[in-house]
């Protein structure tokens, strides 16, 4: 059989000059591949082909694809990143599901055969000082390594690819081509009913990550493994702008037969933040039965400056649903009791559970050894934490444990330890910090679902955030294979809990407790983030690793006030933007779909949003009555909810 299948090979196409940039960070090792980049027709199918050259002998030290058998397999391991990552492997009580294989064939280390197809799509990217490179993706939602061109050839690629497949460029990203064979009919569809950005049966973090040291990112996830062979999913870097915006020449480094699109989002300068002080009075804001009088304005007030230490456990019960703003005291004393003999029922539930039963409660006996193993280990060195035999730690084991019964579909994850620990802290109290965690869960508890698709969708918007606030530190991550963003995962899986020391999170959760001046600000924490480290990145050499070991290392680093300030900044910069994407608008919160009575008054789905900015603004402008001050009255500013 052999000789018929060399008999039935056929070169179509061949490129040499396409390296594969690999994460490995030793010295004896280079890092860039040389390769051949083929089309070839094996038994009358056309696939797409790169190897590495015969004469070089790397021996790469990653896997980009995990490697099974017929039963399911192992996963190669062999990756090293060259330094012990900051949190342990993931665990899971849950049984994993079964992956499929992988639609690419790996015929060595690094090579690779894609069936054309199975192509799913290509996509070019360009760093503005770099070299282009293609990423192909597979109609299984696998990314292949991306493939540097340092001696051109991309137009000729494309054109030899077009014999054989249909390649449609994308109406939100002018570098997403969309693979189709030439007798599909698909095109003849929208792209909206062909849901071709919606990808919602696979797994963005699954995708993004083939390799042991990943699991840094996604220590509290419930996903088992994670493989970053995939440096993006097809639906990544939503460029968003529309048809009518594709338009504007190539820049003199492009190369032929690729037009790069840019949206012309023009962003005015980013304005002058500045905080207040805590919120240091409680009573005045409650009327003579307890309830409160403004809760609008409360919040404002968190979100300028935070809660003084001797208020919180009042004012959290409130921001995280315990209590109802218009409570009365009496009322108040009411829900409490209720809340009190519900949360006991609840306790009473497991802890009467005898070690029989226990024994055939898989998932029961699961949920309590990850809690034990979590809770010995959450903020130890608090006060409230430290030491063995501590009432805090018993505390923290009883509240998830009771969480565990409140709602079993979830159970328990890792890092709700940490969501609960500072709740308990502050409130000193089982009953109250049980029940805001469920009302923090509420805000949170997609992040730790199975299916990860709500950190694949803020992921995503993040990346969007990004293409607007800045488009060129996005294309140098994107050309260090970091353009997925993936080292951001732990910030916005447990709300930055690890970035920040024990009492600026206290601070920075009431923050964003308040949901103002949108429900996604957490992604502007981390864009403001992002940008403070751009003199660390543009013109360095950091690839995959050193920039997720860069990211890791500013834990206790950041200065929260700072970063509030930018994140405040950014949604002011992108929310005084006269021609913002709906796509961006959608992720800050600004975007009202037009009504026929509207429709013509774009002014009025930023009517809403007009007064907390004005006192953001108020403190600066008293400080600077320059030109600074003159240039931004020019402009309407948009304020909070």
């Amino acid at each position: 059989m052999e000789p018929k299948a060399e008999t039935s090979y056929k070169l179509l196409f061949e490129k040499e000059g396409v390296y594969l940039h690999t994460n490995a960070k030793r010295s004896n090792q280079d890092t860039t591949i040389p390769g051949f980049i083929r089309i070839v027709e094996r038994g009358g199918e056309p696939a797409l082909e790169w190897s590495a050259l015969e004469d070089e002998g790397h021996n790469a030290a990653a896997v980009f694809y995990t490697k099974k058998d017929g039963e399911g397999g192992v996963e190669e391991t062999n990756f090293d990143p060259g330094y012990e990552p900051d949190w342990a492997v993931i665990s899971t009580v849950k049984r994993d599901r079964v992956r499929e294989h992988p639609p690419v064939k790996q015929t060595s280390q690094w090579s690779f055969s894609l069936p054309l197809s199975e192509l799913y799509s290509l996509r070019r990217s360009r760093f503005s000082l770099g070299r282009n490179f293609l990423v192909f993706t597979s109609r299984g939602g696998h990314p292949l390594p991306p493939l540097h061109f340092h001696r051109g050839g991309t137009r000729e690629l494309l054109r030899a690819l077009q014999r054989y497949i249909i390649l449609a460029p994308s109406p939100v990203d002018g570098r997403l081509f969309l693979a189709y064979p030439h007798d599909s009919g698909a095109l003849s569809q929208s792209f909206d009913e062909l849901h071709l950005f919606d990808d919602g049966s696979s797994d963005l973090v699954s995708r993004f990550i083939q390799d042991p040291y990943a699991t840094t990112f996604g220590g509290f996830s419930k996903v088992t493994n994670f493989f970053r062979g995939a440096l993006r999913p097809p639906d990544s870097h939503f460029h968003p702008c529309g048809p009518q915006d594709h338009k504007g020449p190539p820049s003199a480094d492009d190369e032929p037969g690729f037009e790069l699109i840019t949206c012309g989002v023009e962003l005015g300068p980013k304005p002058d933040v500045t905080r207040g002080q805590p919120l240091d009075k409680w009573e005045e804001f409650l009327d003579p039965e307890g309830r409160v009088k403004d809760p609008q304005r409360i919040k404002e007030l968190v979100f300028r400056g935070g809660i003084t230490p001797s208020l919180r456990k009042d004012v959290w019960k409130f921001l995280l649903g315990f209590y109802p703003w218009n409570s009365t005291v009496k009322e108040r004393e009411d829900i409490l009791r209720m809340k009190t003999d519900e949360y006991f029922r609840m306790k009473v539930q497991w802890k009467s559970v005898s070690e029989e039963q226990e024994m055939r409660n898989s998932l029961l006996r699961g949920y309590r050894s990850l809690i034990e193993r979590d809770v010995s280990r959450t903020d130890r060195h608090n006060t409230f934490f430290s030491g063995n035999d501590n009432p805090g730690l018993t505390l923290l084991n009883d509240v998830l444990m009771t969480y565990c019964m409140f709602n079993f579909d979830l159970g328990y994850v890792q890092g709700m330890s940490d969501l609960l620990a500072p709740l308990l802290f502050v409130t000193q109290n089982e009953v109250e910090s049980f029940w805001c965690l469920t009302g923090f869960m509420e805000m949170v508890h997609q992040n730790f679902e199975e299916s990860q698709e709500a950190m694949k969708q803020q992921l995503l918007q993040l990346s969007l955030l990004m293409k607007a606030l800045d488009p060129e530190l996005l294309d140098y991550l994107d050309s260090q294979d970091s353009g997925s963003l993936c080292f951001c995962f732990r910030w916005l899986l447990i709300w930055f809990k690890r970035e920040f020391s024990f009492e600026d999170i206290l601070s920075l959760w009431e923050v964003l407790w308040t949901r103002l001046p949108c429900e996604n600000f957490h992604l502007l924490m981390a864009t403001s983030i992002l940008e403070s480290q751009r003199g660390e990145f543009i013109g360095s050499d950091h690839d995959f690793n050193t920039i997720l070991k860069h990211i890791n290392e500013l834990t206790m680093k950041l200065d929260l006030q700072t970063v509030l300030r930018g994140a405040e900044a950014n949604y002011l910069q992108l929310a005084c933007c006269k021609k913002m994407p709906v796509k961006v608008q959608e992720v800050i919160g600004l975007y009202v779909p037009p009504s026929p009575e509207d429709e013509t008054s774009p002014e009025s789905e930023s009517h809403e949003t007009q007064q907390l900015l004005s006192q953001s603004q108020a403190a600066a402008t008293e400080t600077s009555q320059s030109s600074n001050s003159a240039a931004a009255a020019a402009r309407p500013r948009p304020s909070y909810p």
